[in-house]
């Protein structure tokens, strides 16, 4: 959607050629309000309302485009980003290249000088969703032996190029791999900024570093980073290797994109759709076919097993010949009806519950399993818990199903219960409910737990899943009160 307020002038000095106008435009907003204003423009357009700027402005401004408009914009005109590159965190150019076709990023990567092509070989090394891919080798620090007067002018010098400075990391001297190679330097502590700034003159920096480090492996999962930076409310975490050498460093920005990524694909995993790579609507027809269907389909299996439940109870359902004798009492007569048809109309009352109950517990559980609340060692504790919770919860539904089947039966399927059976109908109902409701909230709390025990995703367990399962559940638990009362 057009920025209301930036895109109409945009386009007007874009037909008039201003490119002082543009230039003012690009570097006097902030990046993001320019690439906002730019988005609905075309790549040659965007190119031609940016180059007026410096190219440190035209990196921020291109790193700020939707990712899909900056690899149509890349691949239309490869020397201007051959040029960005140099100027674009390091973290996300990597993340660019990936998407580009390997033609694309062929040529571009031979306009690039050395030394950014082998930081971006470094990062291109890492695996997509680990630490390593997160990462930026842009970072400030320090050798321990300098003086925080010595410190600071150093870091004056180092700023501008850093992504942050609000974190000096202070390292070994220079290793050699058994091969000759360099090794990255080890990581000895951290010093913030504020520290060295209020500290005396003649400090040296290694008896200000903390050396109670926390760090992160550069082939751990990307959301461990989330996880951490929630719990020591960080702005940079470094980056190590088996030696403890500092690879680089993932900062906070890196985190909230995490953040958000995963949380999107554990409402659409719950939703039972495959994730997304991507905007929706940027997502071609084809992907988003292809993340629905398998489960749509897999569901609709599933749900057969309603069918076979109920054909092999079916038989019990037909009328009886035999009449009961006189001597017998109501009890017994409830064995002999003539025909349980009418009890049909009572399943999508019941069944609904397991469904509901199913998808509420497993929604919580999978959320406290992402969050850590929760652990697979848990799973007797989350049993326990969600069985009482569970009971109280089909007790309540019991004496509405009782209020419901009592007083609210239409009298149409009244008349079809036999004579003096109508209270065994209220029992089935209430029963079939308080059952169902029970089975549904222990499985749907259980199976995330099961999920993640076999280290696959509990956000897997969607919640179309537990109501189909539940269902299939459901009928037999239906049915088999039905026998029992009638």
């Amino acid at each position: 959607m057009a920025h209301p307020l930036f895109g109409p002038e945009v386009k007007m000095m874009l037909a008039e050629k201003n490119s002082a106008g543009l230039r003012e435009f690009c570097e006097s907003l902030h990046p993001a309000t320019v690439a906002e204003a730019l988005e609905d423009f075309t790549p040659e357009q965007i190119w031609e309302a940016i180059s007026s700027a410096n190219i440190r402005t035209q990196a921020s401004i291109f790193e700020y485009l939707p990712l899909a408009l900056q690899v149509e914009m890349a691949e239309k005109a490869r020397p201007q980003v051959g040029q960005l590159l140099s100027q674009m965190s390091h973290d996300d150019r990597v993340d660019l290249l990936r998407r580009l076709p390997p033609r694309v990023t062929e040529a571009i990567m031979r306009l690039v000088d050395e030394a950014d092509r082998k930081d971006i070989a470094t990062l291109f090394q890492y695996g997509e969703n680990t630490v390593g891919s997160l990462m930026t080798t842009d970072y400030a620090w320090l050798p321990g032996t300098l003086t925080t007067a010595e410190a600071i002018d150093q870091l004056r010098q180092q700023a501008p190029d850093r992504e942050t400075i609000y974190y000096i990391y202070v390292l070994d001297d220079p290793v050699r791999r058994p091969d000759g190679s360099p090794a990255p330097r080890r990581l000895l502590g951290v010093v913030s900024l504020r520290d060295l700034i209020l500290a005396p003159r003649h400090a040296l920096i290694r008896e200000l570093m903390e050396t109670d480090l926390v760090t992160l492996r550069y082939d751990e999962d990307a959301e461990a980073v989330a996880q951490l930076f929630a719990r020591y409310d960080l702005i940079a975490v470094p980056v190590v290797d088996e030696q403890f050498g500092l690879l680089g460093i993932v900062t906070h920005d890196d985190v909230l994109d995490v953040v958000t990524r995963e949380a999107t694909e554990d409402l659409q995993r719950q939703g039972a759709v495959g994730p997304l790579e991507g905007n929706y609507l940027e997502a071609s027809m084809w992907a988003i076919w292809k993340s629905r269907a398998f489960w749509l389909a897999f569901l609709f299996i599933l749900q057969m097993g309603t069918i076979n439940v109920m054909a092999h109870y079916e038989g019990k359902l037909e009328p009886k010949t035999e009449q009961p004798q006189s001597a017998q009492t109501t009890a017994n007569a409830k064995k002999t009806t003539t025909g349980l048809a009418f009890m049909i109309v009572f399943i999508p009352l019941c069944l609904s519950v397991g469904g509901n109950a199913g998808s509420q517990a497993a929604t919580l559980v999978t959320r406290a399993l992402a969050l850590e609340h929760v652990r697979v060692a848990d799973w007797f504790r989350v049993f326990r818990r969600e069985t009482l919770i569970a009971a109280a919860l089909a007790a309540t539904l019991g004496i509405l199903a009782i209020v419901r089947t009592y007083f609210l039966t239409p009298d149409n399927i009244q008349e079809k219960v036999p004579p003096g059976m109508f209270w065994y109908l209220v029992w089935v109902v209430t029963f079939a409910v308080m059952g169902i409701c029970l089975t549904g909230a222990v499985v749907g709390s259980m199976l995330p737990i099961a999920i993640k025990a076999i280290g696959k995703d509990p956000a897997l367990m969607s919640a179309p899943f537990i109501a189909t399962l539940s269902d299939v559940l459901g009928i037999a638990i239906f049915f088999n009160i039905v026998i029992l009362f009638f």
